[in-house]
């Protein structure tokens, strides 16, 4: 168990050798329900877009090639995904269309009411208190700015809740614990989507 809960806690914040491993399986593993996700956005055309938690930074990229007239931050917590994340969007960067920085979703320090969209995929089961963090995410979002979410647990099965107990810091909510944060913190429409076959869930708030 020693070794593999050191691996699988990486998820939190990755760092060393392990978590450049994690880092790798997490753009590759991730991919299919990341893409799920984005599907859902079908009526946004935004111009500046957060993505929160960006991980090894597939999602940026792929936010990039969907939008290719916006531009991208990319925040993450961990040193080590800020690295990864801006080499794999080198090209963007030096096109001036991505910028990846560290950054913490709890006291974010990007521009008040200046993004069109924020995204978070599979990383706010380690946000340090939901009403907090989304709080923060509805500030930097402009009036009728869109913050999707999108996880691979509905906060109910048992593989996912399993890893809660196993992980430090991990909490897997139910779209109604998602719910009720969000409009806590001044998100004024939600719209849940669960896929049909797996415990994925997509989220999609409206300021």
């Amino acid at each position: 168990m020693g070794l593999f809960k050191d691996y699988v806690s990486q998820t939190r914040k990755p760092e060393g050798r392990l978590g450049k491993m994690m880092i790798k399986g997490m753009n590759s593993g991730h991919a299919k329900m990341a893409d799920w996700g984005l599907a859902h956005l079908k009526k946004t055309q935004p111009a500046r877009i957060a993505e929160l938690g960006c991980g090894g930074g597939r999602n940026a990229g792929e936010l990039l090639k969907k939008y290719p007239d916006a531009k991208v931050t990319a925040i993450d917590y961990s040193p080590l995904s800020v690295e990864q994340a801006a080499e794999y969007n080198k090209d963007m960067i030096g096109q001036g269309r991505c910028e990846v920085m560290q950054g913490d979703v709890s006291a974010l320090t990007l521009e008040k009411e200046s993004y069109d969209l924020a995204t978070a995929f599979e990383t706010i089961y380690f946000w340090p208190g939901l009403e907090q963090c989304f709080s923060q995410v509805a500030g930097i979002l402009k009036k009728g700015g869109i913050f999707m979410i999108v996880n691979e647990s509905d906060g109910t099965d048992k593989t996912s809740l399993k890893f809660e107990k196993i992980i430090e810091g991990m909490k897997c909510y139910t779209a109604e614990d998602i719910e009720t944060a969000l409009k806590a913190a001044g998100f004024s429409e939600v719209k849940v989507d669960h896929h049909q076959a797996k415990p994925w869930l997509t989220v999609i708030a409206k300021k």
